[in-house]
């Protein structure tokens, strides 16, 4: 994988005059460590505890009294030992002149605790005048498949999963848990997703589908596929547990059926690095909610989907730049309260901006028997940037929220309450009197709603037909 490498080190030379005196001390020297984190990477199928060990140096020629704790305390499923002494908290160690100590790590793991997360995390932290450093630690908890970053630097860390021409299959048998950067599938790589798979992320982990690459993620109504971040469901409400999904440009469809992804910063992100190609994305009977930017951000690409909830999202629903999009039978419902929202639920252009460049393209956006509702006044933005290219877009037979009525919508209904049965609880099913119940347009081919229940012959508009 071509991947621009970006390392940066940080060298600190100090002049200090000689002295034997420990009170003379410069309170800003720092320690250096045999490793930035002690990593415990056996996946336990028993209760089992493992011990590892790091050493500090002191690399000044004068001595360091230093306190060292375990950032979590007492309740820290890690426990310490320093120069053969066992607690969480030690204070005064002495390090001489040019010499260092060892630290040992112990970590206890029972892997059937449903209670622990799937990754443990803590740091050693090491405190001395107005110098605070730490040395991080991770276990793995619960039993799953850990994928953890090995390559890159930076916000770009991955570990390849599906090098080229290889076939990575991700089974239900165990949950996936990706750690430190990306998953990511290399050019001409495939991976396949069985139904009922759990894909957990930690905090700015992702799936990076490279060019020519390819992801089939198919689940069923029974046994749908997730996508979310790795802590308890107490943190539903905590956006941006996770970065994205992001996919480049391939001339392979790339499919997601029966799909569920929640809690990222943005859920899925499609977009081409250097050209568009014939591949599409396609999207079937999925949910896509509570991410802190947009749902579904789009450059340069194309994307079929029906039958798909995008909801709860701190930027747009669905943000569209450049390609050729199709719609049918979405619901996009945007009553995002957990900071001010700016942006319509669903925004199209012909242009946008990326790494200090513009790019401008025609932009084709279809949306047929769709709600675009929400709580802004106006749930739709388009944007023609200049004459050189075109955006064309077309509503039909959708229910939306907008001041006013645009060329672009054709037997629409506007600002009428499409009366969801929660909104706050995200059910967007339809109540009784609902103005979207038998307003669809006919002869879509979509017979099926997002749960997989037949749609009648007159279909309800949105991703859900009242029962």
């Amino acid at each position: 994988m071509k991947v621009y490498r970006y390392i940066l080190f940080f060298i600190l030379i100090s002049s200090i005059l000689w002295s034997c005196r420990k009170e003379n001390l410069d309170e800003n020297s720092r320690l250096a460590f045999s490793t930035s984190q002690v990593s415990f990477d056996t996946v336990f199928t028993t209760v089992g505890s493992v011990t590892q060990n790091f050493r500090v140096y002191n690399p000044h020629n004068y001595d360091v009294k230093v306190d060292i704790f375990l950032a979590g305390g007492r309740a820290s499923a890690f426990s310490i030992n320093v120069d053969g002494l066992s607690g969480t908290v030690f204070t005064d160690v002495e390090i001489p002149a040019r010499d260092s100590i060892f630290v040992h790590v112990k970590v206890n793991v029972n892997p059937n605790d449903q209670s622990l997360p799937f990754l443990i995390t803590d740091s050693v932290i090491f405190r001395h005048g107005k110098t605070v450093q730490d040395v991080d630690l991770l276990a793995y908890g619960q039993n799953a498949h850990f994928i953890v970053a090995d390559a890159g630097s930076g916000s770009l860390r991955y570990k390849i999963i599906a090098h080229e021409h290889e076939v990575a299959h991700w089974t239900n048998d165990l949950p996936y848990v990706i750690y430190g950067g990306y998953a990511a599938v290399d050019s001409l790589g495939t991976l396949i997703i069985d139904p009922g798979t759990k894909v957990y992320f930690h905090s700015g982990a992702g799936l990076w589908v490279y060019r020519y690459g390819n992801i089939q993620a198919v689940g069923t109504k029974d046994e749908p596929i997730i996508f979310r971040g790795d802590r308890s469901s107490w943190f539903d409400t905590d956006y941006a547990q996770w970065d994205r999904i992001w996919l480049n440009e391939s001339n392979i469809d790339n499919h997601f059926e029966f799909v569920e992804i929640t809690n990222a910063f943005i859920g899925l992100q499609v977009e081409a690095l250097s050209e568009m190609l014939s591949g599409r994305t396609i999207l079937k009977n999925c949910t896509v909610h509570n991410t802190y930017n947009s749902g579904i951000l789009a450059r340069a690409t194309r994307i079929t989907a029906e039958n798909c909830q995008v909801s709860n999202n701190g930027a747009c629903g669905l943000q569209l730049h450049i390609g050729d999009y199709e719609f049918t039978h979405l619901t996009v419902a945007n009553y995002f309260s957990q900071s001010k929202r700016d942006n319509p639920a669903v925004y199209a252009s012909n242009r946008y901006e990326s790494g200090g460049y513009a790019f401008i393209g025609d932009t084709r956006a279809n949306f047929t028997n769709c709600i675009i509702y929400g709580l802004m006044t106006d749930e739709v933005g388009l944007y023609q940037s200049g004459n050189e290219t075109t955006l064309t877009a077309t509503f039909e037979n959708c229910l939306i929220r907008n001041s006013q009525s645009l060329s672009s919508f054709v037997n629409c209904i506007l600002n009428q309450d499409p009366k969801f049965t929660h909104n706050s609880n995200q059910d967007y099913t339809l109540r009784e009197g609902s103005p979207a119940i038998n307003a669809g347009k006919t002869g879509t081919g979509v017979t099926t709603d997002i749960t997989g229940a037949p749609r009648d012959a007159t279909p309800d508009i949105g991703a859900f037909e009242h029962q």
